[in-house]
């Protein structure tokens, strides 16, 4: 038996030696296929037991291939944005099914072949024509400048053909406009326009002015002007006609008053404040007394309202034009604080000031912090809001020098859409606190453009980085999001596993994500043509990840993974293998020639 056994035994080899011949030969023609996992022979021998431990049996030996799924395969860098490679564990979701009612029932495929391009229906499929799916992407976390805090749907039922045909192209509404300017400081100040109405804002020069073009739901540019005013803020304010004085003005002898003249303040609900004009100060110095421009400066700065508090309620001081200007320090103005300025008494007109009550520009009702627009007038503008003060009067940062005249001007409507006042910190920085996401925006709500179906449109202008220091207006940085119409111009998918696409107008946008399908066992998947795999009992279910998030491997952009052949390797193996198969066929002729031997026995 042992003899024929021997036989047996070598046809057994030869069997075995050419399936890894098979083996190898497979992995050498598919050393160029892109995402191949080569195999290996896994040979085991085959036992044939007898019960006499002094007769033997020859067994045989037989073959496994066992598949090399799990070792990484080289990355290359291609020319393409649409080549990805997996860079670790995972496959991409794939079917070759386009028919939509087919495609329900056809079973996920899974690859590593990532050489993806658009088909002719837009549909991004492989080298071996295999579709790709992924996640939409929620238009809210399609800008790629946003972080994507959205939690994918673990759940194939869910993936959709990557389409990125985008035959419409896109559009993409202004919503916010990120501004960084320094006004400058020794800018002369003039009184809030269009107050009740009294100046219309387009026909005052600006002090400073910037357009900044925008775009509506359709992609229709409209431009808005930004005008800036340097003014004296909401609270009680009176300036005088006079120009060029001087703190050392003396008031007798420079500026003609004469020797008990005097002088009136009183704000709303304070004690009315004299100031009696004397053309040599009295040794020690007489409360109320005064003599110069600079000591009626004094006095006044020192006005003190006893029955609503301690903090001093007037501020005076020369423009740069030198002009005298008498104001409120309280801009709020409630039944408790009337901010109400009179100026009165024999000598105040010499100053070039009219007598009587100039009431706070801001309106009845306004409470600490706060500092509504004081005019919107368009009928483009549904509403506006302007920053919340952060340091109020009372507070040492808070200066009430510090107010500019904002206004928000459309030239399509020929009017100011808005106006409103913003103030800056004794340093120079904007005087605000941030809204709920902590940004300082003058809030555009609702603005209707008249453009056919157009949406009502919010737009948010920053502030945050404006500054008032005395120097040159400057523009530290201007931009803003929107475009015009653009058509599609590229594809490409990142390191996140995200399908971007760009736009002829300079946007991008999300509009998939691409999953990354792992196993429990991956060296146990089906393989299947197409250089892919199905699942099946041996192993496990697919678990759908992100790329990166556990076990799922990270992707590279523009790259591909190659071959996991080894051609050294495999050569090394085929030299074995015809050795092994050469063998067998010796121990064949051999036992040929010992049967031989055996028949021409006599």
């Amino acid at each position: 038996m042992s003899l024929f056994g021997s036989l047996y035994t070598a046809v057994g080899g030869l069997a075995a030696q050419s399936q890894a011949t098979a083996i190898i030969s497979n992995n050498i023609a598919n050393v160029n296929t892109v995402g191949f996992k080569r195999s290996e022979a896994a040979f085991s021998s085959l036992v044939t037991v007898e019960s006499a431990a002094a007769r033997y049996s020859p067994g045989s030996v037989q073959v496994n291939r066992m598949q090399q799924v799990g070792q990484q395969g080289q990355i290359a860098q291609t020319s393409s944005s649409t080549d990805v490679a997996i860079s670790g564990d995972g496959f991409f979701a794939v079917k070759t099914t386009a028919d939509m009612m087919l495609r329900e029932q056809e079973p996920f495929s899974y690859t590593r072949n990532g050489q993806f391009f658009e088909d002719n229906e837009g549909i991004l499929v492989n080298s071996a024509g295999m579709r790709l799916y992924g996640w939409p992407v929620d238009d809210a976390f399609s800008d790629i400048d946003v972080a994507d805090q959205t939690s994918y749907n673990a759940d194939l039922s869910v993936l959709e053909p990557v389409d990125v045909g985008l035959p419409s192209g896109k559009t993409e509404p202004t919503d916010q406009i990120n501004l960084a300017i320094n006004l400058d400081a020794d800018e002369t100040a003039t009184m809030p326009q269009s107050i009740g109405g009294l100046i219309d804002p387009l026909s005052d020069v600006a002090d400073y002015s910037r357009t900044i073009r925008t775009y509506d739901s359709l992609g229709k540019s409209h431009d808005l002007i930004l005008e800036m005013r340097r003014t004296y803020g909401p609270a009680a304010t009176e300036i005088s006609n006079s120009d060029g004085l001087d703190p050392q003005d003396l008031l007798i002898n420079d500026l003609g008053f004469a020797d008990g003249e005097t002088i009136d303040v009183q704000i709303g609900g304070g004690p009315l404040e004299s100031y009696t004009v004397r053309a040599i100060q009295a040794i020690p110095p007489v409360a109320g007394e005064i003599t110069t421009i600079g000591e009626l400066i004094a006095e006044i700065n020192d006005y003190n309202n006893l029955a609503v508090g301690p903090e001093d309620k007037a501020h005076a001081f020369l423009n740069n034009d030198g002009g005298l200007v008498i104001t409120a320090n309280d801009y709020r103005d409630t039944a408790a604080t009337q901010q109400d300025l009179t100026l009165g008494g024999t000598g105040i007109t010499r100053l070039g000031f009219v007598a009587g009550v100039t009431p706070p520009t801001s309106g009845d009702g306004v409470t600490p912090g706060t500092l509504p627009p004081f005019n919107t007038d368009s009928t483009a503008l549904d509403d506006a809001t302007y920053p919340t003060l952060q340091n109020v009067p009372g507070n040492g940062q808070y200066n009430a020098d510090g107010w500019w005249q904002v206004d928000v001007i459309s030239p399509e409507f020929g009017s100011s859409m808005t106006s409103g006042l913003i103030n800056f910190n004794n340093d120079g920085s904007i005087n605000a606190v941030g809204d709920a996401n902590k940004a300082i925006d003058i809030e555009l709500k609702a603005i209707n453009w008249d453009n056919g179906d157009a949406e009502l449109q919010d737009i948010n202008i920053n502030i945050e980085g404006f500054t008032q220091y005395a120097g040159p207006y400057n523009v530290a940085f201007s931009n803003q999001n929107g475009s015009e119409l653009g058509l599609k111009t590229s594809i490409d998918i990142d390191s996140e596993g995200y399908v971007n696409a760009r736009f002829s107008n300079g946007t991008s946008s999300r509009i998939y994500k691409l999953p990354i399908v792992t196993f429990a066992s991956q060296e146990q998947l089906q393989e299947i043509s197409t250089t892919s795999y199905r699942e099946n009992s041996e192993s496990g279910t697919p678990l759908i990840q992100e790329a990166g998030v556990g076990r799922a491997g990270k992707l590279e952009g523009a790259s591909l993974e190659q071959s996991n052949v080894d051609l050294a390797d495999e050569f090394t193996k085929l030299i074995i293998t015809q050795r092994a198969y050469s063998a067998n066929t010796k121990v064949i002729t051999t036992v040929d020639q010992m049967t031989e031997d055996l028949l021409r026995l006599r």
